[in-house]
Order: structure tokens, then sequence, then C-alpha cells
């Protein structure tokens, strides 16, 4: 496999050219610890297994801290990490299993708590994603955020979606207000915002 690739906001590429190979990939959304007085920040991975019409099919296609699996298994999350550290919080897609009606996979960041805390994306440091091949280990691509978000509480990072046969990626770097019940409005699912047990 070729030396890993950085895209930049808006660029896509083709992962079954860039890696033939790799059949289960998984995606490490990261970002770095607070080094500044205040309340560390906890950012949550979410997925949203998306068909043609941009929207979930069931709530099973959520896949969050509270859903660790996709009905078939064909993304699992990883488990929460509260600082960042390591590769962040991690989500495992086996392309193979993904179900044929789903299009398009959506990977989602957001600040847990962000509104009593004070929190926006704008604060936060070197937040991005890696796409490993979970078969090798091999780093295939990164996205890293480069612009300023201040008001946002929730990231649209990237999509892995099917086109004419092919697997691709595409680093998507969009803002929302409103953190993760914004985003799950916007793929056809209302949510609880906060999070038992914390």
């Amino acid at each position: 496999m070729q030396q890993s690739i950085s895209l930049t906001k808006g660029e896509n590429i083709s992962l079954t050219k860039l890696a033939p190979a790799m059949t289960k990939a998984r995606l490490a959304l990261r970002w770095a610890p607070r080094v500044t007085d205040g309340v560390d920040f906890d950012l949550d991975a979410s997925v949203f297994l998306l068909s043609a019409d941009g929207k979930i099919r069931k709530p099973k296609d959520f896949v969050f801290y509270l859903n660790h699996e996709s009905d078939n298994g064909a993304v699992v999350h990883a488990g929460d990490n509260r600082t960042g550290g390591g590769e962040g919080e991690c989500i495992e897609i086996d392309l193979a299993r993904v179900p044929p009606d789903v299009t398009r996979i959506a990977a989602v960041v957001t600040i847990y708590d962000a509104d009593t805390r004070g929190q926006t994306f704008g604060q936060v440091d070197g937040a991005g994603v890696k796409l490993i091949d979970a078969g090798t280990e091999a780093d295939v691509l990164s996205y890293d955020l480069s612009e300023d978000y201040p008001t946002q509480t929730a990231m649209v990072m990237c999509e892995i979606y099917r086109r004419d046969g092919e697997w691709k990626f595409k680093a998507i770097g969009e803002g929302f207000r409103g953190g993760l019940a914004a985003v799950c409005s916007q793929y056809g699912l209302s949510v609880e915002k906060e999070r038992p047990g914390t």
C-alpha cells in the first residue's frame, strides 16, 4: 500500500483504488487533550448509516456510545474515549457487510455537554480523522480540521460512500450548532442529548 495521504476539506478519493485489498476499515476520530485551564474536552464519535435519501433507515443505523453496533455488525463503535489520547474514538467498518441499501456512512464528532461547559470546536485543538486498514493496521489517509468553528458543537467529519461500484471517502468538515441532536435531526432521528451515568 502506498504512503498515507492527507486530504483537505471537500476532497474525495476512491478507497477501492487507494487500498484495493482493504475489506475492514477503522475510523479513528481524535483530538488533543486540553492544555489550558478549564474542563477537558470530551468528544464523542457517532456514525450514521444512510440510505439514498440521506436518512437513516431505522434507529440501529445510528451507532454511538449507547448503541455500539449496527444490526448486522457491519459498523462497531470501540467505546468511549474522554481524553482524545491514543487513536481517540474508533469505529470499525466491515465494508463487505454494509447493507446494499446503505449508500453513505457519515462519521460525526460532537462535544459532550458543550452548552453547560461553554465549549465549541473553535476551542478544540488537533481534531481530525484517520482511516486505517484494520486488516494490516496501515494508515490509509487522514483529514484534519483547519478552519475555525467558533459556535459549532457538532461536526460531520467525513463520509464513506459508494459510487459506481467503488467505495469512496470524502472530507466534509461541516459544523453544526445544537450538538448531537441537531445532526440527528438532519439524518431523520430525534435523540436525547444527555448521556446517562455522567
